[in-house]
C-alpha cells in the first residue's frame, strides 16, 4: 500500500488529489493536508472518497512520496519545523509566482527547484506537475486521441523513475527532461518555454504492408 503526501490543498494539490481519486487505483492513497487544518479539508476529502484522507503536514511530510504544491511565499512557513526527509521524494509542484500580481519571485540566477531544495533538506526532489493549470492535471489526461503530456526534471534517477511511473500510473505521458536545473528552465512558470502548453502524445497508425 502506497501512500502519497500533499502538501497543500489549493488549486494544484487539491487537482493532484483528483487525479489520484479519479483513477482509482488499488493500493494508492494521499493525505492531504493545508494549513487550516484537517477539520478544512473534510468536505473534499468526503467528495473525492475512500483513497483520500485528510491529515496533518507532519501526517503528510512522513510518507515516502510528498507533493508540495504551496504559495511561492507561504513555502518556508509551510516547511518549516518539519523533521529530515532523509532520502524520501519529495515533488516539487511549485512556481516562484502567485496572485494577484503574478510578479516573478527573485531567485538569484538560480531555478525554483534549486531553491526549494533547500526548504526540504535531505529530500530527492523532483519536479512535476506544475506547468500545466490546474484543471488539466485533474481532467482525464486521455484526450484528443492520446494522453496529455506531463514533464519532470529531477537528480536522482530512482526517484525520477518512481514519479515517472506515478505519471504514467494516472494516465499521463511522462517526459524526463533530465537534471533539475536544466530541466526546470524549460517547464517552470514563469519563463519555460515547454511551460503552460497542452501537449498530448498521439501514436502515429501503423500500417503492415
Amino acid at each position: 500500500m502506497t501512500t502519497i503526501g500533499i502538501i497543500g490543498a489549493g488549486a494544484i494539490g487539491s487537482a493532484f488529489a483528483r487525479a489520484l481519486a479519479r483513477k482509482g487505483l488499488k493500493g494508492l492513497k494521499a493525505i492531504i493536508s493545508n494549513s487550516r487544518g484537517p477539520a478544512s479539508l473534510v468536505d473534499l476529502a468526503r467528495e473525492l472518497g475512500p483513497s483520500i484522507t485528510p491529515g496533518t503536514r507532519e501526517q503528510a511530510a512522513a510518507q515516502d512520496i510528498v507533493l508540495v504544491a504551496v504559495n511561492w511565499s507561504k513555502l518556508p512557513s509551510a516547511l518549516s519545523g518539519l523533521p529530515g526527509f532523509d532520502g524520501r521524494i519529495v515533488i516539487d509542484a511549485n512556481n516562484p509566482i502567485e496572485a494577484p500580481l503574478f510578479k516573478p519571485a527573485e531567485l538569484n540566477g538560480r531555478t525554483s527547484s534549486e531553491t526549494f531544495a533547500e526548504l526540504v533538506p535531505g529530500a530527492r526532489v523532483v519536479k512535476a506537475f506544475n506547468h500545466l493549470p490546474a484543471h488539466l492535471i485533474s481532467d482525464n489526461p486521455q484526450t484528443g486521441g492520446g494522453q496529455r503530456v506531463l514533464f519532470f526534471a529531477g537528480d536522482d534517477a530512482n526517484a525520477k523513475s518512481t514519479v515517472g511511473t506515478l505519471i504514467e500510473q494516472i494516465g499521463f505521458f511522462g517526459i524526463d527532461l533530465g537534471l533539475l536545473a536544466d530541466g526546470d528552465k524549460l517547464f517552470q512558470i514563469p519563463g519555460g518555454p515547454l511551460s503552460v502548453h497542452n501537449l498530448i502524445r498521439v501514436e502515429s497508425a501503423r500500417r503492415d504492408v
